[in-house]
């Protein structure tokens, strides 16, 4: 029988021993592949069916837990900090202590961003043609 010992993708026990002492050497899968002769994909393959316990991935940067990002607290905008170059549309009760501005850069030639553009500018409907 010319495939004793090996399964149809041509892995034998010999060589998933060696992918198994290899992986927990902590070898890459490139070096893997080029050991064995595989290409490295076959070797992810191969370690995934196996479930041979995963490693942190050398592309995010090994162990580093990711840290949370942290958002700088919004920028609040008051008349004093108003300019050409602001957004000035108004936001909550001006009798109240958070009363703010938007702030954002305006679009070209109007006294709002974009956002607040669409917000304050209705646009004309054509009127219906009447009927002749």
């Amino acid at each position: 029988m010319p495939n004793e010992g090996r399964d149809e993708t041509g892995w034998t026990e010999e060589r998933i021993d060696r992918l198994g002492k290899l992986w927990q050497e902590g070898s890459s899968t490139a070096a893997i592949g080029k050991l064995l002769g595989i290409s490295k994909n076959a070797v992810v393959g191969k370690v995934h069916r196996l479930k041979l316990k995963g490693r942190p991935s050398p592309i995010s940067g090994g162990s580093r837990s990711p840290q949370p990002k942290q958002k700088a607290p919004p920028r609040i905008y008051t008349m004093e900090d108003l300019s050409s170059q602001t957004c000035r549309w108004p936001s909550g009760d001006p009798q109240h202590e958070d009363f703010q501005f938007c702030g954002r850069p305006p679009t070209p030639g109007k006294p709002y961003c974009a956002k607040h553009c669409d917000a304050g500018y209705a646009t004309a409907k054509p009127k219906p043609k009447p009927a002749s």
